[in-house]
């Protein structure tokens, strides 16, 4: 591809260097072939002309970014105004496939459920449908665990383009606050946003709340197709300004949850009833009554279904077999999932790392504990450390028992973490080793008891300094079970 095509009208290239062919992107120096164009981003850390001359050395035929190096570069050198978007939009142009019908999801919690759960009505609908974000990607060729919620521009549109060529016609993914931000979802066709909610997260990366959330904005003011849809659970403290937001532009504004509008284009919760462990819902939607067995337990996940709901009717899907295929949901992987039982007592594992996620979490397995609620969770170092004591008091609140334990310290220093927390949690167990926590939590369960095992969901290491240790909550408990049987 010729370098004045990966540009358009956002950089102003001579007509010389406009026809040097460019066989691929990188902003990694080390990941540099011959031909590539390299983009040298300025990070928080480091500044990527710092590596132009590597990548020269590598084969870059040319480099992109916001300000030439000061002594020249060797090769042609395109500056932009805004070199992350640039590259975003370079990417979208080199590699072009895409689905035909792409959803993105933004907020604190749920993003992975509901995209989880998009996809999940997409194929009962009978579309190639596929989500990538904090578990991977899940496509009907192929299942990848471990990406990052938010990709970096090249590999998001590398795999857009790579699972459209596989049949995938119907994607669901996951938005996060930085990549909004860091323009990484620039130059992908969305043709509906969706809003869970805002609460207290990533306050190690943004200055203020109203950086957050201008951040989630984005997907609307400026991705969302003009003539697309906007999905928003309507019961949040900052629902009203996404609503705004979303008229202001004219997409289509599907509201969802107990103050959605369900005499209009919304989705209105008018009741719901605890079975077992599933739920029966009484939903409105454009005036009419749809009775809906939901087979996942807590409130908030109500609230992910029918986000994922209005995402499918947003994008064309038949009201009628959408609600059908809510019966039909399974919950995403370490999303308040039941892992296992003992003496009767359930066990669940969930991902919970936040404040609100974790009361949520707590509330939602309240109804099943006649005997004891009882939490094992910790929280992940040299990130924001404020939310540690408010994750205690949570706990505290909410459970009969606290086990206070490891996540993923990373390279502070663990008990510290673990004392911020316990600060708040009156009466807490301290554990550090959290197979040995979780291995204690599950010795006393008795019956009428619930277990739940948060923080780290479905990840399969623990971060301890600059190391990455094999470790899987789900692979603890399994291995606590098994000793009970042998």
């Amino acid at each position: 591809m010729k370098l004045s095509d990966l540009f358009g009208d956002n950089a102003t290239i001579s007509p010389q260097r406009a026809a040097i062919e460019v066989s691929g992107l990188a902003v990694d120096s080390r990941a540099v072939k011959p031909g590539d164009l390299f983009f040298a981003l300025a990070g928080a850390r480091t500044d990527g002309a710092r590596f132009i001359d590597a990548a020269i050395a590598a084969g870059a035929v040319a480099i992109a970014g916001d300000h030439p190096p000061s002594g020249g570069c060797r090769v042609p050198f395109v500056t932009t105004l805004n070199a992350r978007r640039a590259l975003a939009l370079a990417a979208a142009k080199f590699f072009s496939k895409q689905p035909s019908t792409i959803a993105a999801v933004t907020g604190t919690s749920g993003k992975t459920s509901v995209a989880a759960f998009t996809r999940q009505i997409w194929q009962h609908l009978g579309f190639g449908a596929a989500s990538i974000g904090t578990i991977g990607l899940v496509s009907p060729k192929r299942t990848v665990y471990g990406s990052l919620t938010t990709p970096d521009p090249i590999a998001l549109h590398r795999e857009l383009d790579e699972i459209t060529r596989e049949g995938v016609t119907h994607l669901a993914f996951e938005a996060s606050s930085h990549g909004l931000d860091q323009y990484r979802l620039d130059g992908v066709r969305v043709n509906a946003g969706a809003f869970t909610n805002l609460t207290r997260d990533h306050m190690d990366y943004h200055p203020d709340v109203a950086h957050y959330l201008a951040a989630k904005l984005r997907l609307f003011r400026d991705l969302v197709v003009d003539g697309g849809a906007a999905v928003i659970s309507a019961d949040h403290d900052h629902s009203s300004e996404v609503i705004e937001v979303a008229r202001q532009r004219k997409l289509l504004t599907i509201t969802v949850g107990h103050n959605g509008d369900g005499a209009g284009e919304g989705i209105a919760v008018a009741a719901t009833a605890i079975d077992g462990f599933t739920q029966r819902l009484e939903l409105i939607h454009r005036g009419r009554r749809y009775s809906v067995h939901l087979p996942l337990v807590g409130e908030f996940q109500i609230e992910n279904a029918l986000v994922a709901a209005g995402l499918a009717i947003g994008t064309g899907s038949a009201p009628d077999a959408v609600f059908a295929a809510l019966e039909q949901l399974e919950g995403a992987k370490g999303r308040l999932e039941r892992v296992g039982e003992v003496n009767g007592a359930p066990i669940f594992v969930d991902y919970a790392h936040k404040p609100d996620a974790l009361a949520k979490a707590l509330q939602a397995l309240r109804p099943y504990a006649p005997g004891k609620l009882i939490v094992v969770f910790g929280a992940g170092g040299d990130r924001d450390a404020g939310k540690r004591p408010l994750m205690g008091a949570i706990a505290a609140e909410n459970a009969d028992e606290v086990i206070i334990t490891d996540d993923n310290p990373r390279s502070e220093n663990p008990a510290a973490i673990r004392a911020a927390i316990l600060a708040a949690a009156k009466g807490a167990k301290e554990i550090g080793d959290r197979a040995e926590a979780i291995g204690r939590a599950i010795a006393g369960l008795k019956k009428g008891d619930v277990l739940l095992i948060a923080g780290k969901g479905h990840e399969t290491g623990q971060i301890i300094g600059d190391r990455v240790l094999p470790f899987s909550d789900h692979d603890a408990v399994a291995a606590v079970l098994a000793e009970r049987v042998a």
